[in-house]
């Protein structure tokens, strides 16, 4: 096997490295269309619960479409197992779930194919999707475990097509142990597809471009890393920490996580060796490569012009998380909601630690989580079904504006499910679905809303919530008040109100009601006293 190694990437004419950018871009935009369009689930078709991705021969990553930002380093890990552990061949395609050999958790399946010409690598193409059921204790695989067997089927590195021919029996294990296969057999061969319209795509850029597409595509990698090093240069050399807790642990346990952030010239080093070690309730641990994510996007949105994501980010910014704590779990860690959860609380860290550095332009905490809701059981007619999602919530608010309401934010860019869509797939109604009025925090600039949403259930299920900002609401800076916290409640029989946990695992009968009410952002900066006017000689609230 021959790889295709770039040579000189410093050596690149502005316009033509934008070329190969917009042309790498488009084909990971179009692979992502291809896997929505042809899905079987409304998780991947409706939310767009996914991200595809272009390497070169060594797995580096050199573009990457405007998916989920928790899978910005997520993904790349998957592709480096790979190439570390089961080099592909002309013709094959991997799968991987495994937290610990390059996944995030267990219902995100990265498929992964080589770009060949003849015998020698070029590329690699990959894509990763959020399946609503991959097996576990619970419907969804979403639910509160202790330990990664609970949570599904762990797939390692294996090849699921060999040399153009798909393994039908690795196909039907898999599809043995999942609760909805005929969904997750549509599903799987949406990523097929992508993949193989990645894979034309490239070779078509290639015979137009020929070895300067590789060439140029080193120089991306080079040119994000000098950008992301000019922006830590002009940050202000220091140490700066924050710190910060999960919602309490059912077993009592503490997960803090804890950032000593370096600034020293045109480096920057996150430091979370002061966080807690992993732990064994609340799913909550993360892989290293979810943290990584969760790091390069801060920095990411620091930027004033749009930097295309892809490995430079990794050269520049150091991450140190001991193996076996919280941000950096280790096997049989649960990590289903490190993914989702634990990655927006890391987020609410580094702006915390940022918003010191650079106070005019971090905005204070947004909800701080994906509010996880998933739940399955048996249609009228025996036929299995399984469901999950994410709602929005409030952004925090920042010296330039007020926090958007009712958005999902920050490590999700997954769209809302349409009331029409979720009714006709599930046996479900909607009884409820608006924005949070008064749960954004208080300030100058005020917190977005976050947002209420009333399910019934129409037939008896099994259901789990993964969830945060439960106890304390998100913060605010500069003197703004801290959005309101969220809130889980039972409704049973038209009138009985239990509120829950922020995770929870539970059975619900026909007419049972779960209301998700999602936190609100945090304000920024202090409100004027009562009777104080502002700029405009207008009283405070007028």
């Amino acid at each position: 096997m021959e790889v295709a190694i770039a040579s000189k990437p410093e050596e690149s004419d502005p316009i033509e490295l934008e070329l190969i950018r917009s042309t790498l871009f488009s084909i990971t935009e179009e692979m992502g269309a291809a896997l929505e369009r042809s899905a079987f689930s409304p998780n991947i078709k409706e939310r767009r619960d996914d991200s595809s991705a272009i390497f070169d021969s060594r797995g580096q990553m050199v573009a990457m479409g405007d998916d989920l930002p928790v899978h910005l380093g997520a993904i790349q890990a998957s592709v480096q197992a790979f190439v570390d552990a089961l080099p592909l061949e002309p013709g094959d395609v991997g799968l991987l779930n495994d937290p610990f050999s390059g996944g995030s958790h267990l219902p995100d399946l990265t498929m992964v194919q080589g770009v060949w010409k003849g015998e020698r690598l070029l590329f690699y193409v990959a894509n990763r999707a959020h399946h609503s059921d991959i097996g576990g204790m619970s419907p969804g695989s979403m639910g509160p475990s202790t330990e990664i067997y609970q949570e599904g089927l762990v797939i390692p590195p294996i090849r699921l097509v060999r040399r153009g021919e798909l393994d039908k029996e690795l196909l039907r294990l898999v599809l043995a142990n999942v609760r909805t296969p005929k969904m997750r057999r549509g599903d799987l061969t949406a990523q097929l597809a992508a993949c193989h319209l990645g894979e034309r795509r490239l070779l078509e850029a290639y015979a137009v471009y020929g070895e300067r597409l590789l060439a140029l595509s080193g120089a991306l990698l080079l040119s994000t890393e000098r950008r992301v090093r000019d922006l830590v240069a002009s940050l202000p050399d220091g140490h700066y920490s924050f710190e910060d807790r999960l919602d309490p642990l059912e077993d009592g346990q503490e997960a803090r996580l804890s950032l000593e952030l370096r600034i020293d010239g045109d480096r920057a080093v996150t430091d979370f060796s002061g966080s807690s070690p992993q732990v064994t309730s609340g799913a909550v641990n993360c892989p290293l490569a979810v943290t990584a994510s969760a790091v390069y996007y801060c920095f990411r949105c620091l930027m004033d012009d749009p930097v295309p994501f892809n490995g430079g980010f990794g050269r520049a910014i150091e991450i140190v998380a001991p193996k076996g704590s919280i941000l950096n779990a280790k096997r049989p860690a649960a990590v289903a909601a490190g993914n989702v959860e634990t990655s927006q609380r890391v987020v609410d860290v580094v702006f915390g630690a940022l918003a010191q550095v650079v106070p005019d332009r971090v905005p204070a905490a947004t909800q701080g989580t994906m509010n996880n809701l998933s739940f399955g059981g048996l249609r009228p007619d025996k036929t299995p079904f399984a469901y999950y999602e994410t709602m929005g919530g409030g952004t925090g608010a920042w010296a330039g504006g007020d926090g958007e309401s009712g958005i999902q934010s920050h490590m999700t860019n997954t769209l809302n499910t349409p009331i029409e869509a979720l009714e006709n797939e599930l046996p479900v109604r909607i009884r409820a679905y608006s924005l949070r009025e008064g749960s954004g925090g208080a300030g100058q600039k005020r917190g977005g809303e976050g947002l209420i949403r009333e399910l019934e259930m129409l037939q008896p299920v099994v259901l789990s919530i993964l969830s945060e900002r439960r106890r304390t609401g998100p913060y605010g800076l500069a003197g703004g008040k801290a959005g309101k916290p969220g809130r889980n409640l039972l409704i049973r029989g038209g009138a009985e109100v239990l509120e829950l946990g922020p995770r929870v695992g539970l059975r619900l009968e026909q007419g049972d009601i779960i209301r998700m009410e999602t936190p609100g952002g945090g304000g920024f900066g202090a409100c004027p006293a009562p009777g104080v006017t502002d700029g405009d000689g207008g009283e405070n609230g007028e």
